[in-house]
Formats: C-alpha cells, structure tokens, sequence
C-alpha cells in the first residue's frame, strides 16, 4: 500500500513538475519581461498600428476559419460514423493529414495551386482575385491546418453515445434536420466544444503555413504570430513579449469560456 502511494504521489509531482518546465515557467517569464519596465511601454506596443493590424487578421482568420471547421467536423464525423459509405478509410486518412504534413509545406502547396503561376493563379487573377500575400490565402492555410480537431473529437462521442435515441426519434416522425438540433447535436455539444477550443488555438497560433502564404506584409497580411517573429528580430522585445501575452490570453479566454459554459450546464 506504501509503494502504491508512494508511486501515485511520484506520478503526480513528475507531471507538476514537467507541466512546470514546459508551461508555467515559460509563461511567468514572459509576463515579467513584458511588464518589467513598466504598463506604459505595454500600452505603446499594443496601440502600434501594426500590432492592431496583425490582432484584427488573427481574429479575422479566427471568426472565418473555426466556424467552417466546426461544420465540416461535425458533418465528417456524422459521416463517418453514421453512414456506411465506401472509402470512409479514404475519408478518415484525409482529415488526418495535417497532422502529418508539415505547415510549411502546407503553405507551399497553397501558393502552387493559388500563386500567380499556380493551376488557379492566373484565373483567379484574371477575375481579379489575389489569394496568395492576401487575406484568402492566409485564411486557407489556416483552415487547413486546424481542419481536424473537431471531426477528431466528435467522432468518438458519436461512437460512444450511439444512435438509439437517433432511430427512436426518426420512429416517432422526427425529420432529419430536427433529430439533429434536438438528439445528436445536444449528445455530442462538448466533443464539440473541446474540438472548437483545439481549433482555436491552432488557428490563433498558426506560423508555418502563414509565412509561406502571407508575404509578411506589415499592416496588411501580418498575423500576430508573425508580428512577434519580426519584432524579435528587430530587436524589439516589449512589443514580441506583449503580443506573444495577448495570444496566450486569449487562448486561454477561450478555454475558460468553454469551462463555465460546462459548469454552468451543470449546474442546470
């Protein structure tokens, strides 16, 4: 009983002590580097024109691409699980393959299709569209790399919950689309909530794919990730430790938004 424990209290400070290392530190070290000289240096940094350039494209890129991967996770999800089609294995590598292509060549990818020279490049800029160093294409490389966290996470639920409640509600004369509002989607609302927080924070915090597709173009296609590459290359370290502050805050906005959401249903 002693050696057990023994172990459980071991287990229990490594993690506190790894997440310690890897989260906590970090994080403290950078809130006193950014205040260290004072609120007012903060204050300027955040009110650059640059800096709320690249906050609005962040959010921007945020407010288009998560609700559009909440909708195709949560439809490939009931795809995957509910329909018997053929090449769901197709269907599941797919989603799966951001996880395993790198970003960078994610963005590459996108400028070969898109770019001037692209297979759509010289279309898109005959209609007078410009994807590639602009706002679309800053968008789709960011949906694209934060495509699978919902579908990951609803998958499971689906699979666990069943659809008993599903035929029994068909059974009764309930229409697809109100089975869906009123039995699957209420089943599945926190396979859904973690995956929109997961996607958040891979969108807010998207680099590779970005600086490929962006041109990093200061005022115009900068995202904040970007904005804090480049003022720690110029040496600018207030202004990289306080924009660095503001992604981490709101990430962690989203993840407390999602928690008293829940405790609240609980409540209820």
């Amino acid at each position: 009983m002693t050696g057990e424990r023994l172990t459980r209290w071991g287990l229990r400070y490594f993690a506190l002590a790894y997440l310690a290392l890897l989260l906590i530190i970090p994080l403290g070290y950078m809130m006193i580097e950014t205040f260290k000289d004072g609120i007012q240096p903060v204050l300027d940094s955040i009110t650059e024109p640059d800096s709320i350039a690249a906050l609005k494209l962040t959010l921007l890129t945020v407010v288009i691409a998560v609700p559009l991967n909440t909708i195709f996770g949560i439809a490939c999800a009931l795809l995957l699980v509910r329909s018997n089609m053929r090449g769901k294995s197709i269907i599941n590598a797919l989603i799966d393959m951001p996880f395993a292509i790198s970003p960078i060549v994610v963005g590459l990818s996108l400028v070969l299709v898109y770019g001037q020279n692209g297979w759509f490049g010289q279309d898109l800029a005959a209609m007078g569209i410009q994807v590639i160093f602009s706002t679309p294409g800053i968008v789709l490389a960011v949906i694209f790399v934060s495509l699978p966290f919902v579908a990951r996470e609803v998958v499971p639920v689906l699979q666990e919950v069943g659809d008993d409640q599903e035929k029994a509600a068909e059974t009764l004369g309930s229409g697809p689309w109100n089975t869906f509002w009123r039995i699957t989607l209420p089943a599945i609302r926190w396979g859904v909530s973690y995956g929109v927080v997961l996607t958040t924070a891979r969108a807010l915090g998207e680099f590779g794919a970005v600086s490929v597709v962006s041109g990093k173009i200061s005022g115009q296609t900068e995202t904040l990730p970007l904005y804090v590459q480049k003022q720690f290359e110029t040496f600018q370290s207030v202004g990289a430790y306080t924009s660095s502050l503001i992604l981490a805050v709101l990430a962690l906005a989203t993840l407390l938004a999602m928690n008293l959401m829940r405790r609240k249903e609980n409540h209820e």
